[in-house]
């Protein structure tokens, strides 16, 4: 792949104007924290690159320390003084804010900065980014209104260009509203009273903040969407203020070889791609894309991307069961449970390799999936699955919850559709919709997952065939462990702690038949935990011998099941979170419960079963 980074002199000159000279942060409150922690700068924390899938060189990482205050809702005006300093881009009920406070329904919270634009930025439109805010987000330059965001889940952006200063410092000034469970948006595990499986609220910016520099004419977004059995990539480019006689053009590259060129003439683009290196968790082959806005043959604008060559899909097998397939051929997909939270930065890893490390264990422990559960992540995250070779199977965040359901051991939850407001309806289909559209490109997310266990699950069928025609190029599962309906491409039962399967004679001829989740297997580890006592998984152990027995045991009843027609499995999790202490590694990181070498001889075997049940083609 081409490299993706910017030299650190070139970081220190664009980030040069944002740094502070000297820092009074400290991390607050005295719950535990990551090993990572201690490599945050206050001055430039989280200084990569944000947006992996479409890389310009013109950029400056606004993180860092801004001015903020918790004030009452009434407070629809810039403030006139601030209480404190906040860090960027940690949420300020978490210890690397330096803040730990919360927020509220009827609190807001303010955040304000200056910046001086590099000499780079001269005679260009500014673009400013944010990686995600929670939840409601009204933002102004120098005292203007620029633009206003709902949704905690996804990236957007604002031209800021016409509210800059024609010179001098520029004053960025945000107010952010989130309701947490008191509202009726999207907010997944997040809640004001933590407990059980409920975590600790998040309010605000939670991922990075940045400006960029764009020509008037500019590539404002793009989709790629392979194709392996006809050897095509189909890319479709959007762009701004493009001028008659401008030619837009799109290529493909294995490494430093160009594979593949076609001029954009107003409509997607179809690059054959001859050969194709497939791209699977085995082999994660990435091709690098390059689009590029020329004027008179000289280039006015350019990005730079990647692709991978892979499908998902799902056929019957020998026995009429319909299996789920990458690259037309049946890969058993387990995996564990990913909420991705962290004691010190909650939503935030505290650095980028805190971020890749969960990634690269579950690879380690012999895992070919991660379901992100009812949480999005950062940009660079789906990337480093892409490297990797993780499949992913994405979750919508969960909102306005209170449906009736039997949750019974064994039992495929039933209720009646949740009755929500038209403007709770709406919330989610914005927000949905952009998720789908955000993270499109990132080849390693195989399963969108609109609703998880029934929670605030409504109009099933209704929502689950917009997603299957918003994107027909991945699975979708209806309701992961939820209220189920006749829809969609995968029947998901949850049970614990034993593994167990749908009948696949009664829902795996028309269905892809998964368990969602299971085992859920606990083991405190004392000075890791979140709290000292009342930590809880569904089943407890002593000592991690103990607890890798357990496992052991459980992994021997997948062969059967995998011959019965299950297709994936969904393991209850990654790490430990605040008083679930259920996860392969503690909430800190710092103690793994079982080897990784032990894990991935044990789960070689279900892939090893796979081999028997082949789909057809």
């Amino acid at each position: 792949m081409l490299i993706r980074k910017i030299s650190l002199a070139l970081l220190f000159a664009l980030t040069g104007t944002c740094a502070f000279a000297q820092s009074s942060w400290k991390p607050a409150g005295s719950k535990i924290m990551t090993p990572w922690a201690a490599n945050v700068k206050p001055e430039n924390p989280l200084p990569e690159y944000p947006r992996p899938q479409m890389v310009r060189g013109n950029w400056v990482n606004l993180n860092g320390e801004w001015d903020y205050n918790i004030l009452p809702k009434t407070q629809e005006t810039i403030p006139a003084a601030y209480a404190g300093k906040i860090l960027v881009p940690f949420a300020v009920e978490s210890a690397l804010s330096g803040v730990g406070k919360t927020v509220g329904k009827d609190s807001v919270l303010w955040y304000e900065r200056t910046l001086t634009l590099p000499a780079t930025f001269k005679k260009q439109n500014v673009l400013l980014h944010f990686g995600a805010v929670d939840w409601l987000c009204d933002v102004y330059v120098n005292g203007t209104k620029v633009g206003s965001h709902q949704g905690g889940y996804d990236p957007f952006s604002f031209d800021i260009t016409s509210a800059l200063a024609k010179k001098g410092d520029q004053k960025i000034s945000i107010r952010v509203w989130d309701p947490s469970d008191d509202g009726p948006q999207p907010r997944g595990k997040q809640i004001k009273n933590p407990h059980g499986i409920w975590y600790t609220p998040v309010t605000g910016i939670w991922q990075t903040v940045w400006i960029e520099a764009v020509p008037q004419t500019y590539i404002s977004a793009f989709t790629q969407t392979p194709d392996i059995d006809k050897q095509v990539v189909n890319v479709d480019v959007k762009t701004e203020s493009l001028q008659p006689g401008d030619e837009v053009k799109v290529s493909a590259w294995d490494g430093a070889t160009q594979v593949a060129e076609q001029t954009v003439s107003g409509s997607p683009v179809a690059l054959s791609i001859s050969n194709a290196k497939l791209w699977s968790p085995s082999n994660p082959f990435l091709y690098d894309l390059k689009i590029t806005v020329s004027r008179k043959g000289k280039t006015v604008d350019e990005v730079k991307g990647y692709f991978a060559m892979r499908k998902i899909s799902m056929a019957p097998d020998k026995n009429g069961i319909q299996r789920m397939l990458l690259n037309n051929e049946f890969v058993f997909q387990y995996g564990p449970l990913d909420q991705g939270w962290w004691p010190d930065g909650l939503y935030t890893a505290p650095t980028d390799e805190a971020l890749k490390f969960d990634i690269v264990k579950t690879k380690e422990m012999g895992f070919n999936m991660i379901r992100k559960h009812v949480k999005t992540e950062p940009a660079r995250w789906y990337t480093y699955c892409d490297q990797l070779g993780m499949l992913v199977w994405q979750d919508m965040p969960s909102g306005d919850l209170g449906n009736r359901w039997d949750s019974r051991p064994g039992i495929i939850g039933r209720a009646t559709d949740k009755d929500r407001t038209p403007e709770s309806e709406g919330i989610y289909k914005a927000e949905w919709n952009e998720i789908m559209q955000d993270f499109y490109n990132f080849p390693s997310i195989v399963v969108w997952t609109p609703f998880n266990e029934a929670w605030g699950q409504f109009k099933t069928k209704e929502i689950v065939e917009w997603t299957m025609q918003k994107d027909p190029s991945r699975l979708i599962n209806t309701a992961s462990g939820g209220n189920f309906e006749d829809v969609g491409h995968i029947f998901d039962l949850h049970n614990y702690p034993e593994p167990a399967m749908p009948r696949a004679d009664l829902f795996g001829k028309e269905r892809v038949v998964v368990l969602g989740e299971f085992g859920g297997l606990g083991l405190p580890m004392e000075g890791h935990t979140w709290q000292e006592k009342n930590n809880w998984g569904y089943q407890t152990f002593k000592n991690k011998d103990e607890l890798f027995k357990r496992y052991a045991e459980m992994m021997e009843k997948f062969p059967a099941l995998i011959e019965q027609g299950l297709s994936a499995a969904v393991y209850t999790q990654t790490t430990d979170v605040e008083v679930e202490t259920n996860g392969l590694m503690t909430y800190d990181r710092k103690e793994i419960k079982i080897p990784e070498a032990s894990l991935k001889a044990v789960h070689s075997k279900l892939y090893n079963s796979a081999l028997g049940n082949m789909a057809k083609k």
